[in-house]
């Protein structure tokens, strides 16, 4: 009875009796629910590599350095988990900081017995006067074959005039930036120079007419355009003068551009010992220091056509700038970059570094304008090499006045800085990269590091997908031919005043053994001394080149930096500087 009466009571209440279970049980099940939920909301929710926080593992964004955060900064560097880089250096190039070939090379550039004192030639009464175009390093191109050029007239040159209409607005003359009386006497047997027109009767003695020739302009092209204007006119003025001599030229002349380029043009005693300081500086922060000349300004990249992943903001931004230039082509981003005519990105420049064997405590003095991004472009570089300088933090700010408001003057600075330092690395090839390349190779081949763009850029869009070993390998791989070494590049090719072959002389019997990265040259001497050779050296300009290369945009101005001014005011100057391009390109 007791057990029917049980029975009658449970089945009346309706009640549910649930069995008791581990505990241990109840949170397996749990956590097996939580997992359910979290899978089915997975997909309704787009791949976390799609998600624009996170570079794609396959498709990897070449071009990822223009970052929204820089907390995005180690997934940027590191890609996927095969891609790990490395702080410490430790290349397997012994020589990493300077070449062990360079002591068998040396700069030579005096006069052959052939070439007549300037006195015995010169010309009366017949005066040549150079106007430059550019920034400094565009303008110094200027004045060394302003020399030159009075040189195959055999008339007096007056001391060049800067250009000081350019878009940085600098007002030096020449004598507040270059040691005026040193240049003169320095060249006295090469060509009679004055500091300006003589005078009769209190004036000047006469006005000069006001012509300009081609680019690269042979001795020829001088004697024909501009010395029978010299013998009508007397005082003949050429404007625009940057790349207007021709870059082949007989023997004695081309030495003599050396002679202008690496011994009569001194800077200032002012300008010379405050970048003297500044390698003081570097040198007692470490044994060796790197310079780094960046070439990442918004005009440069705008004028290049080149493309860095930044989406619609980086496409209004540098195409509002880019139409300044009204006769520029429509550009192809890809094609360009294919091409290695695109800086690389500050991350990018990191990352060959430390695939070189560059570690992380590395001192690296930065010159360079306004770069586009500002602080987080240069977030990835920072990260990979802390030890980042500047003349602007290297110096204190009274110390830079005297120099602060002179864009030609500040620039000055960097060049003598990227000079004295033990490995001088070129993002590209512009004017200050050309001009510093050239004189370290005629000062001993100091250690000149230039990316070798076109081949790595498909390494940048692939380096998620290997290890860094596989990376650093072919980085340096890559990389042979393109740093520094003695007779990496032809005699003759790119510019003479990057490559000043017939200035580099070499002990024979030392040098004997070393070879060019490039098969051998054929060479061909002509009865006045020019000479050439069939070249197939990749990836440098040729002699009509003309590109964004050749102009001085953003390389004088202070880090992080605009000249300020309104945007009209911005526009206006741009298009005061830009160099006549149809002139440029049918030359």
């Amino acid at each position: 009875m007791g057990f029917q009466r049980r029975r009658h009571h449970h089945h009346h209440d309706r009640r549910w009796v649930i069995p008791a279970v581990p505990a241990t049980y109840a949170l397996s099940v749990a956590a097996l629910l939580l997992l359910v939920v979290i899978a089915f909301q997975s997909l309704l929710s787009p791949p976390l590599p799609d998600h624009p926080s996170f570079p794609h593992p396959r498709r990897p964004n070449h071009h990822s350095l223009l970052l929204k955060n820089p907390v995005e900064l180690q997934r940027n560097v590191v890609g996927a988990d095969t891609f790990r880089v490395p702080s410490g250096g430790g290349s397997p190039v012994s020589d990493l900081w300077d070449s062990k070939q360079a002591k068998y090379f040396y700069g030579c550039s005096n006069a052959s017995s052939e070439f007549p004192k300037a006195e015995t030639i010169i010309q009366p009464n017949r005066y040549l006067m150079i106007a430059t175009s550019g920034g400094l390093n565009q303008q110094r191109t200027g004045i060394t074959d302003a020399v030159v050029a009075a040189r195959i007239l055999n008339v007096t040159l007056v001391v060049p005039k800067l250009d000081e209409k350019s878009f940085w607005k600098d007002a030096s003359d020449f004598a507040e930036i270059f040691d005026v009386d040193w240049f003169i006497s320095s060249l006295s047997k090469d060509v009679k120079i004055i500091k300006q027109l003589p005078k009769k009767g209190g004036k000047r003695i006469g006005t000069p007419y006001t012509m300009r020739v081609p680019r690269k302009c042979t001795p020829k092209c001088y004697e024909t355009r501009v010395l029978p204007v010299l013998l009508k006119k007397h005082i003949v003025q050429l404007t625009k003068f940057d790349y207007r001599l021709s870059n082949k030229l007989e023997i004695d002349l081309q030495k003599l551009r050396c002679r202008v380029n690496y011994h009569a043009l001194r800077f200032t005693d002012p300008i010379q010992e405050m970048g003297e300081g500044l390698i003081h500086r570097m040198k007692a922060k470490s044994k060796h220091f790197i310079a780094l000349h960046l070439r990442f300004e918004p005009d440069m990249l705008a004028f290049s056509g080149c493309y860095y992943g930044g989406g619609e903001k980086e496409r209004t931004e540098l195409g509002a700038i880019r139409k300044r230039w009204k006769t520029l082509h429509t550009s192809n981003p890809d094609k360009e970059r294919k091409h290695g005519k695109c800086p690389l990105t500050p991350e990018e420049v990191g990352l060959v570094l430390r695939a070189l064997g560059f570690g992380k405590d590395v001192h690296i003095y930065v010159a360079s304008g306004e770069v586009y991004g500002g602080e987080e472009t240069l977030a990835p570089l920072k990260a990979l090499f802390p030890n980042f300088h500047s003349k602007e933090t290297l110096a204190r700010k009274e110390e830079l006045a005297p120099f602060a408001g002179f864009s030609s003057r500040m620039a000055a600075l960097d060049f003598i800085v990227c000079d004295g330092s033990d490995v001088f690395v070129t993002n590209n090839n512009g004017n200050m990269a050309r001009m510093l390349a050239g004189r370290r190779r005629y000062f001993g081949h100091k250690r000149t590091i230039r990316p070798n763009a076109k081949k790595l850029y498909s390494l940048f869009l692939n380096r998620t997908s290997m290890t860094w070993d596989a990376f650093a390998s072919k980085v340096r791989t890559y990389q042979k031919g393109f740093m520094g070494e003695p007779k990496e590049v032809r005699p003759g090719r790119g510019e003479f005043h990057e490559n000043p072959s017939t200035c580099i002389c070499e002990n024979s019997k030392e040098a004997s053994g070393i070879t060019s990265r490039i098969e051998p040259k054929v060479e061909i001497r002509n009865g006045k001394g020019y000479s050439s050779s069939r070249e197939t050296t990749e990836n440098l300009p040729s002699d009509e080149e003309s590109d964004w290369r050749d102009l001085d945009y953003g390389e004088n101005t202070p880090l992080g930096s605009l000249p300020s001014g309104t945007d009209q005011e911005h526009d206006l100057l741009i298009r005061s500087e830009v160099p006549d391009l149809e002139e440029m390109l049918s030359d």
